[in-house]
């Protein structure tokens, strides 16, 4: 049996099933990022000769109303699926009132019970709202985001995760004002150099960034689709306030567990009281050992959909299957879909110092220039590749990281290769595929520590 219930947005968004990546994540995110890469082709053709009269324009209602469409018919694919299975779905919210039983509540409030040999907790997390005046009234999410019925128009993002910089990118790639309201430090957990890289691309890109401020009033200054509202925004530095006014404030701060409010405590499954995450063994078992979770609410996971998925696969092969194999978290490879997308496996350089101490890695890095960007007239010595050796175990590489175009392509095979225990002599063994941007990874010589330039000359 699956129950599944999303409980609507302060702005009364709801979706159907299928759960954040297919609904109000990764698949409507993606979908509006190639809007947005759309609008730079049409620029770049006109350099390759195509040549058109009308003024181009983008319709926001149109966009939206092709990705629900698409959005939709996934939900019923999943629906159909599940009637296939034989499996029971209820569109109801599930909370343990007892050991081996649940409640489950529909949106009418109707009560039913249920009970169940094991449970899996598979409730993912939703976006967080600051707590200040005006916020969950008048202030949006990405839940909210991709269904909107209108353009936003001029858009304050408030955050600087990956979710914040995603749709950052793509707003202004439509042609939208966006202005990025950053508290601290850029895509904090990944690779800080790229951060800063992608950062000063989105800048020289049309968007404004804020930096070292945080809101402290969303104000309604005029109803309407889009409206008008002012924020109050303060230093992280001192006492300093600045104001503005937007159509639109978007919330990307951060996501919170969804396992407070299910009577996890009535059959003492143990969570983490400051995150709400849960922490469970290499089985994805709780302390309760009937009781089994994946996903987003997992302590020290990557909050990454595939992730979840071969997690749960593989968890029910070995509870009714008879298999052993356990969901391996190690050199999960991930792609943020900035404007300038960054693909990455393994650790960032922070992160292998800090583990391996400086001494015992190489950086070997290199700026790329795409064919493709040659004859569009597009920036030299912005898209970079990167590659962190332990110089103690055969060079080994132990983080792979591009900024370019497609990286989640460029990356998902070389993560494969990283699975194999990919080195850096196996890498300059390798021949590339001329001209692409993967092929960058097969010639690389620089190491950070010579102090060379990286700048690139002819093809």
């Amino acid at each position: 049996m699956v129950l599944d219930f999303v409980k609507p947005s302060p702005l009364g968004t709801s979706w159907g099933l299928g759960g954040t990546c297919v609904n109000v994540g990764c698949i409507p995110k993606k979908l509006m990022h190639q809007a947005a890469l759309l609008g730079q082709a049409l620029k770049d053709s006109r350099k390759f000769g195509w040549e058109y009269e009308e003024q181009v324009k983008h319709n926001w209602e149109t966009m939206t109303e092709a990705i629900q469409n698409h959005i939709c018919s996934l939900n019923w694919g999943y629906r159909v699926t599940l009637r296939e299975k034989s499996v029971t779905y209820a569109n109801s919210y599930g909370e343990f009132v007892e050991h081996h039983k649940i409640k489950a509540t529909n949106r009418k409030g109707q009560e039913t019970f249920y009970t169940a040999g094991k449970f899996v907790i598979a409730t993912g997390e939703r976006p967080r709202y600051l707590g200040i005046p005006g916020d969950k009234e008048y202030c949006i999410t990405s839940d909210d985001l991709f269904s909107l019925p209108y353009c936003p128009g001029k858009t304050l993002v408030v955050g600087a995760s990956y979710v914040a910089l995603e749709c950052a990118g793509f707003l202004a790639g439509i042609g939208l004002n966006v202005t990025v309201m950053v508290r601290s430090i850029l895509l904090r957990g990944f690779d800080q150099e790229i951060a800063e890289k992608i950062g000063a691309y989105m800048e020289l890109n049309g968007v404004k960034f804020l930096r070292k401020y945080i809101p402290v009033k969303i104000q309604l200054l005029e109803e309407g689709t889009p409206g008008r509202l002012k924020v109050v925004a303060q230093s992280t530095e001192g006492s300093e306030t600045v104001e503005e006014e937007y159509n639109t404030v978007l919330l990307a701060i951060g996501r919170d567990s969804c396992t407070r409010k299910m009577g996890l405590e009535k059959v003492g499954v143990k969570i983490n009281e400051k995150t709400g995450k849960i922490p469970v063994n290499d089985e994805e078992q709780t302390n309760v050992p009937y009781i089994y979770a994946i996903g987003d609410v997992l302590e020290d996971k990557p909050e990454l959909t595939p992730v979840a998925i071969r997690a749960g696969k593989l968890l029910a092969r070995r509870l009714f299957g008879g298999r052993l194999e356990k969901c391996d978290y190690i050199n999960v490879p991930t792609t943020v879909f900035t404007p300038l997308e960054y693909g990455c496996c393994g650790l960032s350089e922070e992160k292998a110092m800090e583990l391996y101490k400086k001494d015992n890695i190489e950086v070997y890095h290199t700026f790329f220039w795409p064919l493709e960007w040659t004859v569009a007239g597009r920036e030299d010595n912005t898209c970079f590749g990167k590659i962190i050796c332990n110089k103690r175990d055969d060079n080994r590489v132990i983080g792979f990281h591009v900024l370019g175009p497609s990286a989640g392509e460029v990356t998902q095979g070389f993560a494969a290769a990283m699975k194999c225990g990919l080195t850096k002599q196996l890498l300059d063994d390798t021949i590339g595929i001329h001209p692409t941007c993967g092929e960058i990874f097969t010639t690389m010589e620089i190491t950070k520590s010579s102090g060379l330039t990286i700048s690139q000359k002819g093809c």
